[in-house]
């Protein structure tokens, strides 16, 4: 599958599947032989009795990345999850991780990877109800015999990341489905494994629990940075948490690109069958809509040069900014009137606390700032750089623009 993202030949690979096959039944081979020569799924199964549940699949997951595969149910996302720590065995192909084909690993070193490299947290919470939450966080820590102290140390750190802490002694049965939940991602995060693969992880919660679990997921996200694969059904979760989604359709893969990718270029009927009732603000963020942040004030200019800029430009206020691009505040054209009235230096004028949004502000959260305010919204970026700002104009012009698009 061809990737949408030049700059993403810059990351480094984590996980790397080629040519990946899954074929259940008693005579594979027979079906492989089929799959090469390209007959499709119902057809090798109405000839063989075999059924094709991946075919020839090759993707690459970067490190630190957020990996959604998605699709219908039956589509083969959670059969290639499983294949990829060989909790299912692949037919042919291979899946590297770190460089290292795990397929063909006997079964200490699979063993090994498994305890070290890759956690895994399913739909169920699979919990042990006679152990305590601090036990249960704790338990992939004694599989690999990692002395009591240490093992119990690591399991109170990671119930202390998702937010537990305080109910270590407790049992799973005392707990939300929801904070269960945390246990499982606790006992994951425990082991310090660079890959975590979930399946379905949230979807046996409640809804508002859930967008409460994608939250912390997120936060997680950006504090640990794991490689994470993450399976879901659910279109709308998969465009909150992904950094790219592969769309899966009978054992293949339809597409792979971020959610804007695939709602601005579907790359067949079915992508845009899929995607065509997303609500496209939960999709734009901040750095879709914005225009460029020009003219910008310097701190140390005076009023008559706002009202200059001011008037060349149309605008009835202006950013101010350092030379290093800094976003300092705004001032309004009423403010610089008065500066210049009254002789005094623009920043006994400049408005300080105007709204600003990050440029990953998803626009559903941008529409009630520009509602409550009367200033352009400045976007910024982690050093407090000015990119772009936002007005209603250019936010209602960025959500018409892509409607039609897509």
């Amino acid at each position: 599958m061809e990737e949408t993202q030049e700059e993403d030949i810059h990351k480094n690979i984590k996980v790397s599947v080629r040519n990946l096959t899954k074929i259940f039944g008693k005579r594979p081979e027979d079906a492989l032989r089929l799959v090469d020569q390209g007959k499709k799924k119902q057809e090798i199964f109405e000839e063989t009795q075999q059924n094709v549940a991946l075919r020839s699949l090759s993707f690459d997951v970067y490190e630190g990345e957020l990996f959604v595969l998605m699709g219908l149910s039956g589509c083969g996302k959670s059969t290639l999850l499983r294949c990829i720590n060989r909790l299912i065995e692949p037919t042919s192909g291979a899946v590297e991780i770190d460089g290292v084909n795990i397929v063909a690993m006997n079964a200490d070193e699979l063993r090994q990877v498994r305890r070290t490299k890759i956690g895994m947290i399913f739909q169920g919470f699979a919990l042990l109800p006679h152990r305590t939450i601090l036990e249960n966080v704790a338990f992939g820590l004694e599989i690999q015999g990692i002395p009591l102290e240490e093992r119990e140390q690591k399991a109170r750190e990671a119930i202390d990341l998702v937010g537990l802490s305080g109910y270590e002694e407790s049992y799973p049965s005392g707990l939300s489905g929801g904070m269960q939940q945390r246990v499982g991602l606790a006992r994951a995060l425990a082991s310090d494994a660079d890959i975590l693969l979930m399946d379905e992880a949230f979807s046996a919660l409640d809804p508002m629990i859930r967008r409460d679990m994608q939250d912390e997921l997120i936060e997680l996200q950006a504090r640990l940075n794991k490689t994470i694969i993450f399976v879901s059904h659910d279109l709308d979760e998969a465009l909150k948490l992904g950094d790219r989604i592969a769309l899966m359709k009978d054992g293949v893969i339809a597409q792979i690109g971020t959610a804007e990718d695939l709602l601005q270029n579907p790359s067949c009927d079915y992508v845009e069958r899929f995607v065509e009732d997303v609500n496209l603000s939960r999709v734009l963020v901040s750095k879709d809509v914005m225009k460029r942040p020009e003219p910008l004030l310097l701190p140390d200019s005076g009023p008559r040069n706002a009202l200059r800029l001011m008037e060349e430009y149309g605008i009835s206020s202006i950013f101010v900014a350092g030379k290093d691009r800094v976003f300092r505040g705004l001032v309004t054209v009423d403010g610089a009137v008065e500066a210049k009235k009254r002789e005094i230096p623009l920043r006994d004028v400049m408005v300080t606390d105007s709204p600003t949004v990050e440029l990953d502000t998803p626009a559903q959260e941008l529409m009630p700032i520009m509602a409550e305010t009367a200033y352009p919204v400045a976007v910024l970026d982690t050093e407090g750089r000015i990119k772009g700002l936002i007005v209603r104009g250019s936010l209602l012009a960025g959500l018409a623009r892509l409607e039609v698009e897509v």
